[in-house]
This record gives C-alpha cells, sequence and structure tokens, in this order.
C-alpha cells in the first residue's frame, strides 16, 4: 500500500514553503509505503505526528536523551527526535502502532506491560515498548539485570523500572511458550 502526502506546514515555519527547499522521500512506517515531500531539517518524529498523524510517538527532550521518540528505523531503535526525516529515506520505520498484530489484539510485551502494570502515566510507554522489543530480539532470555542495562537509555518517571523489568520478562517467557 502506498500513501502519498502534501507536506504539513513545520511547526514554527512560513506555510508558504519554498517548494524547490522540499525533498522528496520514502518511507514504510508500519507496513505502509508514504512518499513525502519534507524540508531538511524536518524531524522524524514532526513528520510521524504530524503528517502521518502517528501520535503514538512522543516528543519529551528533544534532545534524543529521554528516549521518549524511540522508533525502530530498519530495526534498530533511534531517537526520532533528532533523526532527520531525510535521514529515513527509503527506510523501514515501525512506531507503536506497527506493534501489535492487528486492531484487537495485543503484542505479547504489550499485553506483559498491561499485566504487570509497566506503566502508570503511560507517556513514556511506547518508546518503552519498542525498546523492549528490540532486547527481546536479540536476547530471548535476558536476566532482569540484561533487560534494566537495556532500557537504561529510556526514561521514566513514574514506575521506577521494577514493573518495566518485570513486563520484558513476562513478555520473553510469553513469547517464548507462543513460539513468536
Amino acid at each position: 500500500m502506498t500513501a502519498t502526502h502534501e507536506p504539513a506546514a513545520p511547526v514554527g515555519t512560513d506555510v508558504d514553503t519554498d517548494p524547490a527547499t522540499l525533498h522528496p522521500i520514502t518511507i514504510t512506517v508500519n507496513g505502509t509505503e508514504h512518499r513525502l515531500r519534507v524540508e531538511g531539517r524536518r524531524l522524524l518524529v514532526d513528520v510521524l505526528r504530524q503528517d502521518l498523524r502517528l501520535t503514538g510517538t512522543r516528543t519529551g527532550c528533544d534532545q534524543g536523551v529521554c528516549g521518549v521518540c524511540t522508533v525502530r528505523l530498519d530495526g534498530r531503535t533511534v531517537r526520532s527526535c533528532i533523526t532527520l526525516a531525510v535521514q529515513a529515506d527509503g527506510a523501514d520505520v515501525r512506531t507503536i502502532e506497527g506493534v501489535a498484530p492487528d486492531a484487537s489484539t495485543l503484542h505479547p510485551i504489550q499485553q506483559a506491560f498491561w499485566e504487570k502494570q509497566g506503566l502508570q502515566c503511560g507517556f513514556c510507554t511506547p518508546g518503552m515498548v519498542l525498546r523492549v522489543q528490540e532486547i527481546l530480539e536479540e536476547n530471548p532470555t535476558p536476566t532482569r539485570a540484561q533487560v534494566r542495562e537495556g532500557i537504561s537509555s529510556n526514561l521514566c518517571r513514574c514506575t521506577g523500572y521494577q514493573f518495566i523489568v518485570d513486563a520484558a520478562i513476562e513478555a520473553a517467557a510469553q513469547m517464548a511458550e507462543d513460539g513468536s
């Protein structure tokens, strides 16, 4: 499936952006190919949230420090608040909206976060889920210490991380049982 989008005016810029300064990019987001024209300075998080209306990806620090804006770019977690949209040209991007297999079924990681109370306010949850997904793909049977180390790049102000670690360990067990 391919979608073509007219560029949204970036926040803080003139609506009359010179078309000559726009760069054509093609990104596949959650399995759907999108053809866009973006300014070279547009951040991936802004394209996802404003142009594609995928608001599960949040902005926190706008400096790539907190991990709230985490997405998967060609399978690796990246900070979308410091990644230019043009850097994602030709890439496969996965956001929190693309983690669950369908609209009525949670991914085992999402289910474990729910069951183990790995979320409170939910602000960091999308980035945490994507980070845990990468951790479990790299090591399907991590220790608690390995999970804690793996998620240390993402900040959570509510849970104290214990419930997130519990959720990651539960998800690993469930995924091993399901063969996923």
